[in-house]
This record gives structure tokens, sequence and C-alpha cells, in this order.
């Protein structure tokens, strides 16, 4: 048996989103925006009864994952496989001082070109072959009932999630970034698990279409 729903949740906003900043996996915190984000998102997930609550072990997903955890008294889970892309020694960059340093790596992202992040960070693919698992984990062993709520970060969960529901590579770009506190529900149907939303900011609503899909 696995879970019934699958919501995979972006960390609400950090000083560093609104600079513009690479991430990675440094370890900044959600400003006071993003708390109220955080807050908010969490009172209508909330509404959908979790069960089993995940988080990154980065601050600013853990806080985020704590809102929701202060309403529904569950446990927070941590998985370091659950954190940001590795960025290395680009984290603190602006993608214009990033592409002023280093012009052809900042072109291979922007194309969609495979690129080692940083000096020893991670590849999209290696972040996508971590995280895809972690979600694996976080369904096994539920009930049709449950609601698993997993707090993270937005490109590891872009990449996760599309390999995690078979999507070739070369369809990962049309799918689009998360918007701070939004997330994306995904539900299992007859041929495996497949999104109900993405990138979404308020509760999933029913499919009513003669489009059958469970």
């Amino acid at each position: 048996m696995t879970a019934g729903r699958l919501i995979v949740w972006r960390h609400g906003r950090t000083e560093w989103n609104l600079q513009d900043k690479i991430q990675g996996q440094a370890d900044i915190p959600l400003d006071d925006v993003g708390l109220a984000q955080a807050r908010a998102a969490a009172a209508r997930l909330a509404s959908l009864a979790p069960t089993r609550l995940f988080s990154s072990d980065l601050q600013r997903a853990a806080a985020t994952a704590g809102e929701l955890a202060t309403l529904t008294g569950l446990k927070i889970e941590y998985d370091e496989a659950l954190r940001e892309i590795n960025v290395d020694d680009w984290a603190g960059m602006t993608m214009e001082e990033l592409a002023a340093i280093h012009p052809e790596a900042a072109a291979r992202i922007r194309s969609g070109e495979p690129q080692r992040r940083g000096t020893a960070g991670e590849t999209v693919e290696e972040v996508a072959e971590r995280f895809a698992p972690a979600l694996t984990r976080a369904i096994e062993h539920g009930e049709s009932s449950d609601t698993v709520v997993v707090a993270t970060h937005g490109l590891a969960a872009r990449v996760g999630i599309c390999l995690f529901l078979g999507i070739p590579k070369a369809h990962w770009p049309a799918f689009g970034g998360l918007a701070n506190c939004n997330w994306v529900s995904l539900l299992p149907g007859r041929r495996g698990w497949r999104i109900e939303e993405w990138n979404a900011g308020s509760l999933p609503e029913p499919v009513m279409s003669d489009d059958p899909q469970r």
C-alpha cells in the first residue's frame, strides 16, 4: 500500500531569494515574508488532514514544515536527500555574477544542458536521482487515506518529481519552477502516480470531467 496523496511543498521566501542569489545547500533562514507565507500555506494544507510530514534538514524547509507541524501535531521526519542542489562555491552569487565569472557554465544552465554546479557540486541529474527515492520512501507503507507532505526546495522538487513520475529528462524543462510556499499535489492512479496540481497555492479541487484516471 502507498499513500493516497503526496504534497511536495517548497519553502517560504528567504532574503537570498529576494536578492536573486543562488542558495543551493547554504543554510539560509526564512525572512519575515517567508515565515508569513509558511503560516498561510500551512493553514491551507492542514485542512487536508496530513498524516505524515517530511522535510529537508535545511532550516528554510524545516521552518516551513514546522508551521504545519504546529497546526497538526505531526512529527517532522528529516531526510537529507530532500536538500536543494549542492552548488558548492557558487552559493551567494547572483546569476548575473555567475554569468560574468563562468559565462559558458551559465549558458549551459540556461539552455538546459548538463552542468555541474560549482567546483564540486551536483548536476541536476544527480539531484533527481537522490530526491526521487526519498519520495518513494515517504509514501511507502501508507494507506489510501493518507496524505503525506514533503517540505523541500524548488529545483530539487521539480526534477525529483519528474524522475519519480518517470518523465523523460528531455521533458523536464516543460515543468515550471515552484513559487515560494507553493506545492505539487500527486495522486496514485491506475498507471502510477500522476500530477493533480502543479505550482499550486490553493487547495486541490475535484476533477469533474469525462477523463477518469483512477
